[in-house]
């Protein structure tokens, strides 16, 4: 599947503490999204979420600004819930894996060394996929990821950002 996603973290993403407590804000990111899936029973199928690096901007309490890029490679057991209509259901569980690099931080603190943990968490998925022919499909789906990383400024962890987004997405689907 090709198609763009959007993630979207939750309201609530954690405060750290760094000249006192501060709440941090990771803003959404929208980029071009692939995914690979193989069948390993008729409705059921191992799948692959791979995108292009999602750029956030993040702000903390107090006027501190940051930014942060990431990938979260997504593997799920997907489950096509039969109808006999162009309307397939689908319902997954899986894992997650986010990496973070250039993260950032702004004036007034340029030059402060913002580090972002790897994490390791779940994933749900929801969507339909609607044919369009015999071998491809339009998808829209919904997923919850669990994404929680240890924050650390100049290598001292001063909290923990729970970003846990929605990852809402449309894709043409393949299959071949």
């Amino acid at each position: 599947g090709v198609g763009i996603g959007t993630v979207m973290p939750t309201d609530d993403n954690g405060s750290i503490e760094f000249a006192g407590t501060r709440d941090l804000d990771v803003a959404n990111s929208t980029r071009p999204t692939l995914t690979f899936e193989y069948f390993i029973a008729d409705n059921l199928g191992i799948e692959v979420l791979a995108a292009t690096p999602f750029d956030h901007d993040i702000d903390i309490e107090g006027g501190f600004e940051g930014s942060v890029r990431h990938l979260p490679p997504t593997v799920s057991l997907l489950y096509h819930v039969p109808t006999g209509t162009a309307f397939t259901p689908i319902v997954g569980i899986g894992v997650n894996y986010t990496t973070f690099w250039d993260e950032s931080l702004k004036a007034p603190l340029n030059g402060a060394d913002l580090e972002l943990e790897d994490s390791w968490g779940i994933a749900a998925t929801v969507g339909v996929d609607y044919a369009i022919s015999d071998n491809s499909a339009i998808r829209a789906n919904a997923r919850y990821i669990d994404i929680d990383s240890d924050v650390k400024v100049n290598g001292t962890k001063v909290g923990e950002a729970n970003i846990d987004p929605w990852v809402f997405g449309v894709s043409y689907i393949y299959k071949f």
